[in-house]
């Protein structure tokens, strides 16, 4: 599989060239999110939320009125609406740069219209098989995620031969779909799907082979944050995972590694945490090709910048 350069095209001039791994903040329009058990359910609540996470350090804002935790239902496509609308143009309205979390066409459209620049689309077009022509008659970003079935059977389908050979042929399954659509390939982002239909170990080599699905050429996100892998890795004494809220140092190691294996963008509920990290990834990447005359620096300039007063001899105490 082949594609274009590292950066969807139809997305604001500042996030063409960022020179670092971008940070997806996610506000959950819903009352059974997994991470957040409805805390932003209302549209006040959300946007107050959003613009916070754009105050920690957000580069994007990814807005989803349905829960995709292991076991949720769907809800009615009216209240998918009615919860993401108002808050998707609130926070456009105030700077904002939004994706819309939704598997559903008619969301996707109405989202757009209200602003959004990105689709979020977990089932990777497999769940609606009108998700393709919106995302081709509205030319926005669109990430497709390796997806194998929703919430409530997804768990069934972890049954991998190579779990990373699958998920790259199956995404790029997902290509050829989405160019026979009318899809310009630089608008898809492409996601493993940490999670989906990988209930544990399957996750890990997704996260260590990550360079193979860089090399394949389209930006990839990563959506580690507060995943259940990590509950069980941080399990304590007693075999017991950790609860999402205790996942946040973990999603944030994850992040720093990720961007160091060159991911496009991190999907995290907390965002001060992965801010720092993909600095972090940027100035040891930098510094790396600095030494080994490899490339340019890969960071933002200014945080790969010589200390000045260690440059002049000055004291920094």
């Amino acid at each position: 599989m082949t594609g274009p350069s590292a950066r969807p095209a139809p997305l604001p001039a500042r996030l063409h060239h960022p020179r670092r791994t971008l940070v997806m903040g996610v506000v959950n329009v819903t009352p059974d999110s997994f991470s957040d058990g409805g805390r932003w359910f209302t549209p006040g609540a959300a946007v107050a939320h959003g613009l916070a996470l754009l105050d920690q350090g957000a580069d994007l804002l990814d807005v989803g009125g349905e829960s995709t935790r292991p076991g949720a239902r769907r809800v009615a496509v009216d209240d998918e609406l009615a919860r993401v609308l108002p808050v998707i143009e609130e926070l456009v309205d105030r700077g904002a740069t939004v994706s819309v979390d939704t598997t559903r066409a008619v969301v996707a459209r109405a989202a757009v219209g209200r602003g959004a620049a990105i689709i979020n689309d977990v089932s990777g077009g497999l769940a609606d098989d009108a998700m393709y022509g919106v995302v081709a008659e509205t030319g926005v970003v669109y990430v497709a995620m390796h997806w194998r079935g929703h919430a409530d059977v997804m768990d069934e389908q972890d049954d991998y031969d190579d779990v990373v050979a699958d998920v790259r042929r199956e995404l790029a399954a997902r290509v050829a779909a989405l160019r026979a659509a009318g899809v310009r390939d630089e608008q898809v982002v492409l996601d493993p799907g940490l999670g989906f239909a990988k209930s544990g170990a399957s996750n890990w080599p997704l996260l260590a082979r990550l360079p193979e699905l860089v090399a394949d050429g389209f930006p990839v996100l990563v959506g580690a944050s507060r995943k259940r892998f990590l509950g069980h890795l941080l399990a304590g004494p007693d075999g017991e995972p950790a609860p999402p809220l205790a996942r946040d140092r973990a999603t944030a190691a994850v992040t720093a590694l990720a961007a160091a294996a060159g991911a496009w963008c991190v999907r995290v509920h907390e965002v001060a945490g992965s801010a720092d990290a993909v600095r972090v990834a940027a100035a040891w990447q930098g510094a790396h090709q600095q030494v080994t005359g490899t490339g340019e620096p890969s960071g933002d300039e200014d945080e790969l910048a010589v200390d000045e007063d260690a440059r002049t001899g000055g004291s920094t105490r």
